[in-house]
């Protein structure tokens, strides 16, 4: 109680002392008006900057004289990209942001599949907040706060506005890397109808898009109304849509030749002494079976639509199947978004204003039909107490009435009958998601106090809704029984199990292609399902005027509250939730929070027409939040921007923010929901003698210890099982940003504009998950023991037969997070006087360091990321445009730039360990000494630059209306970017996703 009151008395003080805040606009606007009235003669004979309302700030200014970095997307932009995604077109125009989820990067994501995400700075999506107009808006993922721009219509866009870097103290937590501020249309009228077509030119990708926008006046000039409506279908990229992908690579680099290799029919093979033709990665997993697979057994068989085989000993790579067929390159999907609003003036001094948006998405990902073998282990919980175990599948019994007399001949190993199978009549796995969004708001604004102050008053509602569904899973339980078959007294045969029978078992035969019966297939399917509903109440309000007149200028204020409520239900179906199912286990959860907030903002003006000093003019602003949950308390977010101009045209600029960022309920309450990240196990390899790292642990291992006994060599065949899990210790994180730059628009380049930042984003207790290779080495190769004492290998689950079938991925806040940098931006109008306009623009980013430091059992750990690509994150990117606009036509040439990065950096630390060894071997003269050992392959990858080129043309139908006709080429020469090992179809998203050259066309009418 002493606590409670403490903090409420706190947030009392708080908002009774704070008179800086966030939403002063309205009183700016007016300022500038009224200044404008006495520069118009200036304005004619120089043209001034823009003037806008930023992001962030909340003055009326352009993104060039700002404390806090800035930059924008207008509609010309937004229309020239020829693309329907609007985070594809963000993350297209803006080097600072990366894509978060996207139809390229989410096919074997679980809950995100079709989400339409951006990541700023790459500091992860939680840390990117996105508003439409200045608001928080309703997450459309339990995952975190995500929201997925895809649910908003392209027509209702205005601009974008980005602002890096520490705007909590302005819009609360969530925008530790700064804010996405999606701004929509307020002032247009007439009829807009838009239709636009694509596809790529190798085969692929088709896109179809139409809008319909409407807005007008009513009431005598007195409302205000528009509404806007998107259609947008992409059909996708598949696997046969790309030659690269049907290139199979299992690669490894080979320490005892020190040369490159790729598997093959014959095994692993130096690539210098084969050809492309020679790569095989294929499975086991074919749609006929495989069976008494196991060293012990001399003879395996298989079937293909022959029949029965008998020569699948050693030839997996020759008869197996290349699973990547079934991945698709891009996810097809289906969107409707549409918004409305209404502005009412009601008197001089009061207006009302009203929107809502509505947005359905469905996206369907399909996948492979599931692959199943006898010790395939599917986790178990317990639905009283909570419990793990699992299931497998197991053998298939020897008396088995479907074993074909020649696989008993053949003796197996133990009287086991070893399978694997693809099980194509259960189909193919589905992963279908619905989601639906609404989004409302209302409010009241006006002014008082003889128009001197403004007021804002509004609520907003956000629900979302997504029906996710798995179709063509298995029940492991009933595959088990199902496998246990005998004959009826009848001769017909039967499950063995009575009460399975009565339940509905259907005996299964995996003896060949289409062997399984539609009754059985029936039994053995699950179609789980995931039903997220997630809620948001905001009421916000402020008052912003003129506070006091200092000789330099007059100081103005706002200062307001925020109450906000979130809440989610995650809900799931029975095999689902307790699992023993060929899918990932999500149990049923749910929470809430609730948050009240102050927040103030002010502008100084401190020095104006001074020697050296044409302005200096301070910006601070502060923000303090109590949150429900007894771990974050009252949250503190601040900023202090200074913007000194020296002389005309010249400006240094400086800004501190400490942001924070609340844990989301997920990160809190989540109880382990399953998801699978590739590692590598450091035991793989391991033997009675081997010296490697951590070797000498991975012996203590009983289930590894009893592999190397009965074979001399353990082999890990890990799942790449790695469930998340919530922390109800979690507190906030704390970011502290700094920025620092100067703006130049010289008078002797009329037109040109030019600004240098540097960034540094520090994120102390910053909330995020170990790697999993970090949990792994350090169990088994740091100076704390191995063993239950340690907690890094209770994270760690292996089978009995030594393979990791569960690592552990649990949220903590660790120590830091931490990326610096510098971003340069560039504009300039050049008057072609008769012959129309030139405008360049160019964005640049730069990445000085991006990393994590953590505890470990032996201090401090600090991983570096940037220029990584198995992180995403590169050192340099760019992006620049060339415009014309001449009369009704407007050309646009524009080109990306993403500069050179490494593969992977922990293939990097083997190669240099393998190096170090064998100059060892060379230094004492052994044999094994490689002379001239090869470099690392496809592991250096070279900058990708992509160019595209749009052109529209405007013209007159009659009076009161006009078409505006638009094509272009993204992607001009085709470049389908780096061969990446790995990578869906070879390819990676970050370039592109293997879309490649991409020609659309469309026309817009006008009335």
């Amino acid at each position: 109680m002493i606590k409670t009151t403490l903090q409420k008395s706190t947030l009392a003080c708080a908002i009774a002392s704070v008179f800086i805040g966030q939403a002063y606009a309205n009183q700016q606007e007016q300022l500038i008006e009224r200044t404008a009235a006495k520069t118009t003669q200036q304005a004619e004979t120089q043209p001034a900057p823009e003037k806008i309302v930023v992001t962030g700030s909340r003055l009326k200014r352009d993104s060039f004289s700002v404390a806090t970095p800035l930059v924008t997307m207008d509609k010309a932009e937004i229309q020239d990209s020829g693309l329907g995604s609007l985070s594809e077109i963000l993350v297209e125009g803006f080097p600072s942001i990366s894509e978060g989820s996207s139809n390229t990067n989410s096919q074997s994501s679980v809950q995100n599949t079709g989400l339409s995400t951006i990541d700023l700075r790459d500091l992860g999506t939680n840390r990117t907040l996105t508003l439409i107009d200045g608001r928080r808006v309703v997450s459309n993922s339990y995952s975190g706060n995500y929201v997925s721009l895809s649910t908003i219509p392209t027509g209702m866009v205005d601009r974008v506005e980005i602002i890096s870097g520490g705007a909590s103290a302005t819009y609360g937590s969530d925008a530790v890397a700064g804010v996405v501020n999606i701004i929509t249309q307020s002032d247009k009228e007439g009829t807009e109808v838009k239709a636009r077509a694509g596809a790529t030119t190798e085969g692929g990708g088709e896109e179809f898009t139409i809008d319909f926008n409407h807005g007008r006046t009513f009431a005598d000039s007195n409302g205000y109304m528009y509404f806007s409506a998107t259609y947008d279908r992409q059909l996708g990229l598949s696997y046969f849509d790309r030659d690269r992908a049907a290139i199979e690579t299992d690669y490894r680099y080979n320490t005892s030749e020190m040369c490159n290799q790729m598997n093959t029919e014959n095994g692993y093979q130096c690539i210098r002494d084969i050809s492309q033709s020679d790569w095989r990665d294929r499975s086991d997993g074919t749609l006929g079976g495989v069976f008494l697979e196991n060293s012990r057994n001399e003879t395996q068989f298989w079937y293909d639509e022959s029949g029965l085989r008998n020569d699948w000993a050693g030839n997996e790579e020759k008869y197996g199947v290349h699973t990547a067929q079934w991945e698709a390159l891009k996810i097809p999907e289906d969107r409707f978004a549409s918004a409305l609003k209404f502005d009412y003036e009601f008197s001089n001094d009061t207006q009302g204003y009203f929107q809502v948006q509505y947005a359905q998405n469905n996206s369907e990902n399909v996948k492979s039909p599931e692959d199943e073998y006898e010790s395939a282990y599917a986790l178990v919980l317990d639905p009283e107490t909570g419990a793990p175990s699992r299931v497998r599948p197991g053998y298939i019994p020897i008396d088995n009435p479907y074993v074909p007399q020649e696989i008993l001949d053949a003796n197996p190993y133990k009287d086991r009958i070893y399978w694997d199978r693809r099980f194509a009549e259960v189909g193919e796995i589905i992963n279908d998601n619905k989601r639906t969004t609404i989004r409302t708001w209302a409010g009241l604004q006006g002014t008082t106090f003889n128009d001197q102050w403004d007021w804002d008053v509004s609520v907003g509602y956000g629900k979302f809704k997504q029906k996710q569904k798995r179709y063509n899973e298995l029940n492991t339980f009933n595959v088990a029984n199902a496998l246990n078959a005998e004959f009826a007294a009848d001769g017909s045969i039967q499950c063995a199990d009575a009460q399975a029978r009565a339940e509905g078992c259907a005996p299964l035969n995996l003896f060949g292609i289409g062997s399984i019966s539609p009754e059985s297939a029936d039994y053995i399917r699950a179609n789980p399902t995931i039903t997220t509903d997630i809620e948001q109440i905001n009421v916000l309000g402020y008052v912003a005027g003129d506070l006091y007149e200092l000789p330099a200028g007059m100081i103005t204020a706002a200062f307001g509250g925020e109450y906000r409520r979130d809440s989610q239900k995650v809900a799931t179906s029975k095999e689902q939730q307790y699992g023993g199912i060929t899918f990932n286990v999500v149990p049923s959860f749910e929470g809430a929070v609730e948050v009240y907030e102050a927040f103030g903002e002010a502008a100084i003006p401190l020095i104006k027409d001074a020697p050296g000093v044409k302005s200096l003019t301070a910006e601070v602003s502060a923000r303090f939040a109590d949150y429900s949950w007894s771990n974050t308390g009252i949250v503190g977010s601040y900023k202090l921007g200074f913007i000194y101009e020296p002389i005309e045209g010249y400006a240094v600029r400086a800004n501190y923010a400490r942001a924070q960022r609340a844990p989301t309920i997920t990160e809190l309450v989540s109880p382990p929901r399953g998801d699978y990240d590739s590692f590598d196990d450091l035991c793989d390899g391991v033997t009675a003698t081997s010296t490697n790292p951590g070797h000498d642990n991975c012996r203590k291992e009983p289930s590894i210890a009893a592999v190397i006994a009965a074979e001399g060599e353990f082999l890990d065949g890990n799942n790449s099982y790695s469930p998340n899990a919530g922390n109800e210790e979690l507190k906030e994180e704390t970011a502290d940003t700094y920025t620092l730059g100067v703006t130049m628009a010289p008078s002797f380049i009329d037109g040109l504009q030019l600004a240098v930042d540097y960034y540094d984003i520090q994120i102390t207790d910053a909330i995020a998950q170990i790697d999993n290779e970090d949990i792994i080495r350090q169990c088994y190769d740091s100076s704390a023991p191995w063993g239950s004492d340690n907690r890094f290998c209770n994270d760690i689950t292996r089978d009995a037969e030594g393979n990791i079938i569960e690592i552990m991925q649990r949220s903590f806040n660790l120590d830091e997070l931490r990326t610096r940098g510098y971003d340069i931006a560039a504009a300039y109008t050049f008057d072609l006087n008769k012959y129309g306009t030139l405008k360049f623009k160019a964005d640049m980013t730069h990445v000085i360091e991006h990393s994590k430091t953590f505890a470990t059992n032996d201090g401090m750990q600090t991983n570096e990321y940037s220029g990584q690509l198995d992180y995403g994150i590169f050192t340099n990117r760019a992006a620049m445009s060339l415009a014309w606009n001449y009369e009704g036509m407007r050309v646009r040439w524009s080109t990306k730039f993403r500069g050179s990065m490494i593969d992977s950096q922990s293939r990097a630390d083997d190669y240099q360990e393998a190096i170090l060894a064998n100059n060892e071997r060379c230094n004492a003269g052994e044999a094994s000494c490689i002379a001239n050992p090869e470099a690392l392959a496809y592991q250096d990858i070279s900058s990708y630059t992509t160019h595209n080129l749009s052109a529209s043309y405007t013209f007159d139908l009659n009076q009161n209306s006009d078409m505006r006709v638009y094509g272009g080429i993204n992607n001009v020469f085709d470049n389908l970017g780096p061969f990446v090992l790995g990578g869906r179809g070879n390819f990676a998203s970050a370039y592109g996703g293997g879309i490649g050259r991409f020609v659309y066309m469309g026309a817009e009418v006008r009335f």
